[in-house]
This record gives structure tokens, C-alpha cells and sequence, in this order.
């Protein structure tokens, strides 16, 4: 909008000294962000100008929202980044491409839009080295909505860099724009600062109740205040604004202004009321652009009248004075003048500069189906989506599809549409657009892709067993139509029940197996692909033994299998938690887990890909816990959840209680299992139910509470899921067998021997060993704990090892070789605590007691210990990575980096990178409940 004077700032101390904090901070060398909150006209768009103006020796960019229906990917980023491309070229590459691609500089596979943010994050960087920079976000709610999700994405980045960042969002309808980050929220003024503001505006004195009434009627916005006031004397306030007087004084303050500057319309010229209607028509303010359409609507472009009543500014750009001008102007406007505005600014847009706003122009000025308009909409979209900006495709195939005289080309668009905006995260949109292509006639493909989308959308929603069979139904036409997209949404139904939990039953994981080996699905072009699929299918139908093997089969394919586009890289990426799953709970392969899960940490960085990278790390992690590196499995899990949180995702959790289990922390547990098992139970996730289970008997075992180990194992197994069953066996064995429940304990045996039999890995024997010696005795009962022992540490599994220790330790004791018993026991102790397994070390530490050896108690110093952040940092650091290339690999920026290593010196006591790898191996565990990076609220 056009700011009011500065000096006009009455009522807003408090608002300015915070954006005076924020400048403070900027020139001290600390990034700050801010968002200001209110209704329209409440002065945050003055106080953005306001902080503009106080920033000297600050390098100051914008961008502004403008309301419109038109949808430009990275339209706004673009605008704000326009000063500082010539830094480009100093980017890192993938980020270099991908902010080229996004402004539509280059052309390249479709950026992840995430990898876009570390591309704006790092050119901020950049140019902050010379100056700090201000970067002011008028009206965010209305920018392109991938803009917007890359500026927060940015925001909650920001940690140690010369960058600051305020928006202004308008209430209601940016309520859940930057909801997270800090807020300052404007009410109106007070009674005293707003009879200020009308005193300078009102000529003649101003009687106190006339005044508080005025106010009051007014809710204290500055902007109502000065229009209502404009032009009227003290003697006609005096009166009041009467509906008969003044209709537009009735409802809500906004409204009441809008309709205001629509009853100031009515006086001017003809000519200058179209021209303000293409000026509203336009959202990017192009005054060549007007003056153009205007030539063609065959008016001069007589602007004076409107600049003089303060609606508007004409220069190298169209401003008006507030956005409520323009709202007033566009909707006072009759459909047919909007119309010929519209076909006048698409003949006037250039078709080759700028295609994209040309058809949207040439859709707004139809009057009815048009199919020349429609290809133009949907060729839009097409630029749209290879330029990553998935919303922007999806609105603009919607309204192709709305104009589509033809039906088989509307349902086809309509259902691109609704697969566009389930892309964009808006099932609920994407649901209207599938009952629209559903009711169009579509192809055998299409209507195939139409039940896979429908499939999508319901398992999104809920995580029941509801989504499988339509899933298999989408497979089955698939099949029909000789798509390749069959053999991968089989796999997809069977991932499906895999999270649903259930094996059996008719919406079961086996019956989905069942369906994919029966359907002579065609090859998917991926033979890794297709290899998953055959070995998860063997493995649920015929039985562990041939599954096993055929999912070896495909291990090679998938740690090696070549990917040559980031199409093709995804697809892999969606396939990875399937064949984890099964590798990790029925091959009992902690290698193919450490393998794949390294592979696809490595492919979600390569490409950008954040919204994949969390899970991988989440599963990498997993794996360090299992090889007893608790300290590296809490900066994978770190680093995962601040990930999520800043691209707007749930942590996960799952992670975070493995290894407070493995940890012995049942304060942090507590709370995470009660909250993850009523959603288990509302979204229909029986898997969670069976994860929980397992999670629960880690944690009680170690804690030494069997009874409830023991119940929470229990319930684990019985969960009917794919997951965690066999992991939960060997903890019921142990609980079973402490508390004397041998019956329980001996089924549970024999369902984790058949469990393991096929897997013939070291961790699938040593399990089962360790499993028999608990029910066994006597020499034969040493002979296994001997034997597991060898078969965990020939499977890497550490934590395994350690616990065999101990169980073994606690056996020898009970059978009085107090000698034998401290020699595993002080091993177990010596493992566990290295590790921070806090629960299992203090179990051995009340064993070696009993045997009549005293342990010392470690006290670590949790103040001088690295955060899970600072840890990943300096071992990159010690790696020989520079300051850019560790902030490409974690997703921030090199200041950031530097800021970590400088507290990282602090707390080693040294001074420089050469003597990183010698005090890393000293250094205290990194404690997964301290921060990590991300800004919040």
C-alpha cells in the first residue's frame, strides 16, 4: 500500500521499538525474524516502511502480495531476489540450478522446492557478507504459495547470519500463514492515540465524546479513522456516520472501507474508472502494460483524477493505496468491464516474454468454454510444474478444466488437477476436482489413475486398512490398461496395509501379496522395483523362507542400481521404507539397513529432497542405535526433526523413543508413547501399536520393571503386524522368563525360531541363542549365551552384544560363579556406558554390586557437552569439509556453520580445526534434548 506519512506514527511505540530491536540485532550480527498481525489497515504495512526508513548501512529488498486469483510459481521469490542475482554463479551448484530453473532462467528437472529455500538462504548469505540484510514481506498471505512456503522455510533456517526478515499478514485471511514464528499482533489504537491521529486529520476542534464515539465505531484502525475522516469537518462527525448517511459505515471495519473507497469510484471520469480497473486487473503493477491495454480499450490514460483523490500512484510501477483500493475497484466492477479488461491485457502481454500470464489473462477475459484458452492454461501448468511450483500447476489445470468445452479433455484435465493439488498437500480440493473428473468420461488409464488418487486421499486422511482395497482396485486397472504403474501400486497397496498393521484377514498385507502375484502386472521400468515387489510379495504369501531370498535378490539392485534423473531418484526414495521395513524385521540384516539407509540419506541430500531426507535419517539413526553409537543416532534424529520442523512437518517421534528406551529415560518416554498410541488409534495405525509394544519392552527390561515389559511385549505380538514382531518376541522371552512365566516365555520361543529361520543372519542366530539359553540351563544354557554373543558381534549389533553380557553375567552370578559373572558384567557395563544406555549400565552396576564389586557412577558434565547439531558440524569439520560444503550437506548456511564451530572451540578448549578429530574422541555424547537449530515461536 501507499504509507502514510512516517510522523503519523501515533499509538505504535511499542511496535516500533520492536522493529527497532530487530534493526539493533541485525547490525550486532544475529539474524531476527518478525511477524506483524491484524486486520486490514491496522498499520503494518506503516510500520514496514517505517523500519525501511531506519535502515541505514542495511541492504533493504521487498516483496509485496498482491490479491489475486493467478497463481505464478516463485513469482514473489523472484521479485524479492531480483537485486542479488548477480550472486549467483557464487552459489553451490545444485542450488545455483535449482533457483535458475525456479525463476525460469533455465531448464532443468523440476526443483525441490526446499532446495530452492537453501538456495534463497545461501544467496542472503552472501550478500550479507558486505552488508546485513533486511528482507520486508508486505501482505505474505497473498504471495504464490510456494513463495511463501520458501520464505518460512528460510525464516526458521536463519540462525547466525546478517539477515533479519519482517512480514506483515493480514487477519483472517493469513491466520495460518508463519503461524510459528515469532508474532507481534496490532489491535487498534487506543482512545487517546487514535483522538491524536484525528486531530491532525479533521479540521476544527473535536468535542471528546464525539471523538470516543468516532473511535469506537472505528475499533481504533488508523486507516478507517483517516478515511472516514477525510474530507468531513468536526461539525459532520459530530453527527455521527448514520446507515442513512453513510451506508458504508455498517459492518466490519474492513468492509465499512472497501465500501468507502468504492463510493469515491462513482465521481470520477469513465476513462479513469477502466483505467483503474486495469490496473487492479494486473496484479504486478506494469505501467507499460496498462498504458498498452488501455490503447487497445481505446481510452486515454487519464490518471490525474485518481491520484488526486489518494486512490493510486502511477510511475515505472502501479501502486494503489491500500489493497482495499484495489479489491473495491475489481469487484465494483460489472463481469462484462472486467471481461474486456482482461482480453485487453492479454493481447497486450507479450505470448513469448510471458505465455503464462497471458493465458491466465485470456481465461479471465472468457465468457464461456473456450478450448484455445484451455491448451493455453494447461501448457501454463506444464512450465508451472517443471519449475516446481506443484500449486501453481494445480490451479491453473483447474481452471483449464473449467473451460473445457470438450468432456473427455475436461476430465482429463480435472483429474491432472485434483492429482496436482493432493500434491499440494489440499485433499480436500483435489477431492471436488476427482468428483468432477469422475463425472466426465476418461480413458481406462485415467480412470485407473483416478482410484489410485481417491486411494491416496483416504489414506492420508486415516492410516486404516480402508485405503488397501482400492489401491488394489487402481492396481488391477492399471494391470488392465498395461500400465507400468501397476507393479508399483501393488506396491503401494501392500505399504499400505504394512502401516495399517494388519498381515491377515481380507484387507490384509497377505491378501494385497496375494493380489500383486495373481495379476500379471506388466514390469514397472525398474527392475529393483520390480524385485521388491516379487521378494515383499514371496515373503507374505509363501512364507519367510522364499521371501527372504528373493529380497536378497534385489539388495544388490537397490544399494547400486543406477539412477540417472530425479524422477527416477524419488521413485527409489518411495520404495526405501519397504524395503527396510522387511529387510530390518525379516532378514535381520543390520547391514542391508546400514546399506540402504546410507543410500538414501545420500540420494534425499543430492537432490534436494527434504520433505525425503528426515525419514532417512530417522532410519539411519536406527541403525547407530543398534551399533550402540547413541551419540551419532541422536544427531541423525536431531537433524531429522529439525528438518521437519522447519518444512512444516511432524517430527518423528518413532526415533526419539527408541533411543530413550535403549536409554532408560521413561520421562521422555512417557508422554510420546501416551500421545502416539491414541493417534494409532484414531488414524487406524495398528502398526504404531505393535511399535510402542516393542518400544515399552526395551524400556522396561532395562529398567528392570518385567511385569510391565512383559505386558507391553505382549501386546506387540498379538497386533497381527508386519512390523516389530520378531524384535518384541526377544524382549517378551527375557520379561517371560523373569517373571516366571516360562509357558509364555516357551511360545514365544518357538514363533522367533521360525520368525529368524529363513533370515540366517548373525543377529537373527543370535537372538534365537540368546532367546534359548533364558529357557535353557546348565552347560547348555553357557554354550548359547556364548554362542550369541559371536552371532550379535558377527551381525554388528552392539547393543545386542552388550545386553548377551549381561543377561549372561546375571545367569553366572545366580548360579554362584561370582568370578565368571564379573567378567561379563563389567564388560556389559563397560559397553553400556560408553553408549549412555543409562537403565541397562545401572543394571549391570547393581549386579557387579551383588557380586561384591563396587563401580563407580559415571558424572558426566552436561554443560560442556555438544549439542547433536555442534557434533555433526565439527566431525564434518574434522573431515576436512569447508564451512560451504557442511552447510549444503545439513541444509545450512555457511555462517551458521562457523557459528556452531566457534562454540564448538569453546567447549573443546581449542582453537582450530587441525586439533578437531583428537578432541571429538574425547568429547562428551551429544544429549538429544538439547536444541537444535530450528527457530520457534
Amino acid at each position: 500500500m501507499i504509507a502514510s506519512p512516517l510522523p503519523d506514527l501515533v499509538g505504535r511505540q511499542r511496535e516500533c521499538a520492536a522493529l527497532d530491536d530487530l534493526l539493533v540485532g541485525l547490525r550486532e550480527g544475529g539474524s531476527h525474524v518478525l511477524v506483524l498481525r491484524g486486520e486490514a489497515g491496522i498499520g503494518k504495512s506503516v510500520l514496514l516502511e517505517y523500519v525501511a526508513a531506519q535502515a541505514s548501512r542495511v541492504k533493504v529488498t521487498w516483496a509485496h502480495g498482491i490479491e489475486a486469483d493467478m497463481e505464478l510459481p516463485y513469482a514473489s521469490l523472484h521479485q524479492l531476489c531480483t537485486p542479488f542475482l548477480d550472486e549467483l554463479d557464487n552459489l553451490p551448484e545444485p542450488q545455483r540450478d535449482a533457483l535458475r530453473v525456479a525463476f525460469g532462467m533455465a531448464a532443468g528437472d523440476p526443483p525441490d522446492r526446499f532446495l530452492v529455500g537453501l538456495a534463497v538462504l545461501t544467496l542472503l548469505t552472501r550478500v550479507s557478507e558486505t552488508r546485513p540484510v533486511l528482507v520486508l514481506v508486505d501482505d505474505a498471505q497473498w504471495l504464490d504459495q510456494v513463495s511463501l512456503q520458501t520464505l518460512e522455510f528460510v525464516a526458521r533456517r536463519l540462525l547466525a547470519e546478517d539477515v533479519a526478515m519482517a512480514f506483515a499478514v493480514r487477519d483472517p485471511e493469513g491466520e495460518s500463514a508463519l503461524s510459528d514464528l515469532p508474532t507481534l499482533r496490532l489491535d487498534g489504537l487506543d482512545t487517546a492515540a487514535a483522538g491524536q491521529l484525528l486531530k491532525a486529520a479533521v479540521g476544527g476542534r473535536l468535542e471528546k465524546r464525539v471523538r470516543d464515539r468516532f473511535v469506537a465505531e472505528m475499533r481504533g484502525n488508523p486507516l478507517a479513522l483517516l478515511e472516514f475522516s477525510r474530507g468531513r469537518s468536526a461539525a459532520e462527525l459530530a453527527y455521527g456516520l448514520d446507515s442513512s448517511s453513510y451506508p458504508s459505515a455498517q459492518g466490519p471495519v474492513a468492509s465499512r472501507v472497501e465500501r468507502d473507497f468504492a463510493s469515491r469510484l462513482g465521481s470520477l471520469p469513465a476513462a479513469t474508472r477502466t483505467l483503474l480497473l486495469i490496473a487492479a486487473a494486473e496484479p504486478v503493477g506494469d505501467a507499460r502494460l496498462l498504458v498498452r491495454a488501455a490503447d487497445l480499450l481505446k481510452i486515454v490514460p487519464y490518471a490525474a483524477p485518481a491520484k488526486a483523490a489518494g486512490l493510486i500512484e502511477f510511475g515505472e510501477s502501479v501502486r494503489f493505496r491500500h489493497p482495499l483500493v484495489r479489491s473495491a475497484v475489481y469487484h465494483g466492477a460489472e463481469p462484462e468491464e472486467r471481461r474486456a479488461v482482461h482480453r485487453a491485457l492479454a493481447e497486450a502481454t507479450d505470448p513469448v516474454l510471458d505465455p503464462d500470464r497471458r493465458a491466465w489473462h485470456a481465461a479471465q477475459a472468457a465468457d464461456g468454454p473456450d478450448e484455445e484458452v484451455a491448451a493455453g492454461l494447461e501448457e501454463a501448468a506444464d512450465r508451472a510444474r517443471q519449475r516446481g511450483g506443484i500449486a501453481a500447476e494445480a490451479v491453473l489445470l483447474e481452471r483449464a478444466a473449467e473451460v473445457t468445452p470438450d468432456p473427455w479433455p475436461r476430465g482429463r484435465r480435472a483429474l491432472a488437477a485434483a492429482e496436482a493439488h493432493f500434491s499440494a498437500a489440499a485433499p480436500d480440493r483435489a477431492t471436488e476436482l476427482a468428483t468432477v473428473a469422475e463425472l466426465c468420461p476418461l480413458s481406462a488409464l485415467d480412470r485407473a489413475r483416478l482410484a489410485r488418487l481417491r486411494a491416496r486421499i483416504l489414506f492420508a486422511r486415516s492410516r486404516s486398512d480402508e485405503a488397501a482395497p482400492l489401491l488394489l482396485d487402481a492396481a488391477a486397472q492399471f494391470t488392465a490398461a498395461g500400465s507400468p504403474l501397476a507393479r508399483e501400486t501393488y506396491l503401494e497397496a501392500i505399504s499400505a496395509t504394512i502401516f495399517a498393521g494388519r498381515v491377515h484377514g481380507p484387507t490384509g498385507a497377505r491378501a494385497a501379496a496375494i493380489a500383486a502375484r495373481s495379476s500379471g502386472a506388466p514390469p514397472s521400468g525398474s527392475e529393483a522395483a520390480d524385485l521388491l515387489l516379487d521378494g515383499v510379495a514371496a515373503l507374505l504369501a509363501d512364507g519367510y523362507e522364499s521371501g527372504v531370498s528373493a529380497l536378497r535378490g534385489a539388495l544388490e539392485l537397490l544399494a547400486h542400481e543406477e539412477l540417472g534423473t530425479r524422477e527416477a531418484t524419488m521413485r527409489w526414495l518411495l520404495l526405501a521404507p519397504v524395503a527396510l521395513e522387511a529387510f530390518i524385521h525379516y532378514a535381520w540384516d543390520l547391514h542391508a539397513w546400514d546399506t540402504l539407509s546410507s543410500r538414501a540419506v545420500r540420494l534425499a541430500r543430492d537432490i534436494g529432497a527434504l520433505g525425503a531426507l528426515p525419514p532417512a535419517l530417522i532410519y539411519a539413526g536406527g541403525v547407530h542405535i543398534h551399533y550402540g553409537d547413541f551419540a551419532e543416532a541422536a544427531r541423525m534424529i536431531d537433524e531429522a526433526d529439525a528438518l521437519a520442523a522447519a518444512t512444516g512437518h511432524a517430527p518423528h517421534k518413532y526415533a526419539t523413543l527408541v533411543l530413550a528406551a535403549w536409554r532408560g529415560e521413561a520421562d521422555v518416554a512417557a508422554g510420546i508413547i501416551d500421545e502416539a498410541r491414541q493417534r494409532a488409534e484414531q488414524r487406524g495405525e495398528v502398526s504404531l501399536l505393535g511399535a510402542m509394544g516393542y518400544i515399552q519392552g526395551v524400556l522396561f527390561n532395562g529398567l528392570a520393571r518385567y511385569e510391565e515389559a512383559l505386558e507391553a511385549a505382549r501386546t506387540a505380538i498379538e497386533h497381527d503386524g508386519f512390523n516389530f514382531t520378531g524384535l518384541s518376541l526377544v524382549e517378551h522371552v527375557e520379561a517371560a522368563t523373569r517373571c516366571g512365566e516360562l509357558d509364555q516365555a516357551r511360545a514365544s520361543l518357538a514363533r522367533l525360531i521360525e520368525l529368524t529361520r529363513a533370515a540366517d543372519s548373525g543377529w537373527a542366530r543370535g537372538a534365537t541363542a540368546r532367546s534359548q539359553a533364558l529357557l535353557a540351563g546348565g552347560d547348555e544354557a553357557d554354550r548359547l549365551y556364548r554362542t550369541a554373543i559371536e552371532e550379535f558381534g558377527r551381525g554388528g549389533v552392539a547393543v545386542e552384544v552388550a545386553r548377551t553380557h549381561l543377561l549372561y553375567g546375571e545367569w553366572l552370578r545366580r548360579t554362584q560363579r561370582r568370578s565368571l559373572a564379573r567378567e561379563q558384567l563389567r564388560t556389559a557395563h563397560k559397553m553400556f556406558d560408553g553408549m549412555r544406555a543409562h537403565a541397562f549400565a545401572e543394571r549391570a552396576r547393581r549386579e557387579l554390586l551383588a557380586t561384591g564389586e563396587h563401580v563407580r557412577v559415571r558424572e558426566d558434565k552436561p554443560t560442556s557437552a555438544l549439542t547433536p547439531q555442534e557434533s555433526q558440524v565439527a566431525t564434518l569439520a574434522a573431515e576436512g569439509m569447508t564451512n560451504a560444503k557442511i552447510g549444503a550437506e545439513l541444509f545450512i548456511s555457511p555462517h551458521t556453520v562457523e557459528w556452531h564451530l566457534r562454540k564448538v572451540y569453546t567447549k573443546l578448549g581449542i582453537n582450530s580445526r587441525r586439533a578437531l578429530p583428537g578432541a571429538l574422541a574425547n568429547a562428551p555424547a551429544a544429549d538429544l534434548r538439547d536444541e537444535g537449530t530450528v527457530r520457534s515461536a
